[in-house]
């Protein structure tokens, strides 16, 4: 196990799930983070069972994206070079761990993107439409071409987020924070997972197609500006700097 690597488990409400996800989790890392993002279940009392793990707990819901940043925060206060995010509802497969930290040694620089089968079973119609509009935007934004922007099974590399901000608290946080990423020249790099959807009704999903999809569309909106005037400008002297060496 990598001393350097901790596992991030940002989670809302998946008591049902999250104590398996830990425990697999513990398999592959010793290292793990819990962010109880104003969990109103029987969340605590299931962390209660792993006191080996740390957990960050908010009083009220926050969202997604505001539970990354307070366990990057604990992560990088606790000295660790890196954190693989992964979901708490069951879907990501903690044994696939093993392959982004063989990944990070290839490219130890770059923020790894657990690309799913975006017509694997059972995976909702809704979220395959909302990824497929978020990897057009992306592309558009970073000239990176990317197959699963929506993906939360990823391998962040602290220290080179160090200096991005969040722009949102949500489910759209992490859509953002790629973008960021590829505008302050940290490369990403994708890698295919596997995913579990389990049969309509008994998937616990946050995910709220309307307004969450209302929300990717209002930050790209934001986005094209900043783009033209920031990030296109930013990316393209990089790529200068490079053929000049």
């Amino acid at each position: 196990m990598d001393s350097k690597i901790c596992a991030i488990i940002p989670t809302y409400n998946n008591a049902a799930t999250l104590g398996s996800v830990v425990e697999q989790t513990l398999q592959q890392i010793e290292n793990v983070i819990v962010v109880n993002d104003g969990c109103t279940d029987q969340t605590a009392e299931v962390l209660r069972q792993f006191p080996g793990v740390t957990v960050v707990s908010f009083a009220q819901n926050r969202g997604k994206g505001a539970a990354l940043l307070a366990g990057f925060r604990e992560a990088r206060s606790k000295g660790f070079d890196y954190a693989i995010t992964l979901d708490a509802d069951g879907q990501h497969f903690p044994s696939e761990i093993a392959h982004f930290i063989g990944k990070n040694a290839e490219f130890p620089d770059a923020l790894l993107v657990g690309c799913r089968t975006l017509t694997a079973e059972n995976m909702p119609r809704q979220n395959t439409f909302a990824n497929r509009f978020s990897n057009f935007w992306f592309r558009l934004y970073t000239w990176v071409r990317l197959d699963d922007t929506q993906s939360g099974y990823r391998l962040y590399p602290l220290r080179r987020l160090s200096g991005l901000r969040f722009v949102t608290n949500r489910y759209e946080a992490e859509l953002a924070l790629l973008v960021f990423a590829a505008w302050a020249s940290v490369p990403i790099v994708g890698l295919p997972v596997r995913v579990y959807y389990p049969p309509e009704g008994e998937r616990v999903t946050h995910f709220r197609p309307f307004w969450d999809f209302f929300r990717i569309s209002v930050l790209n909106t934001l986005l094209f500006p900043a783009a033209l005037l920031y990030g296109w400008p930013r990316m393209l002297l990089h790529r200068l700097r490079g053929l000049f060496r």
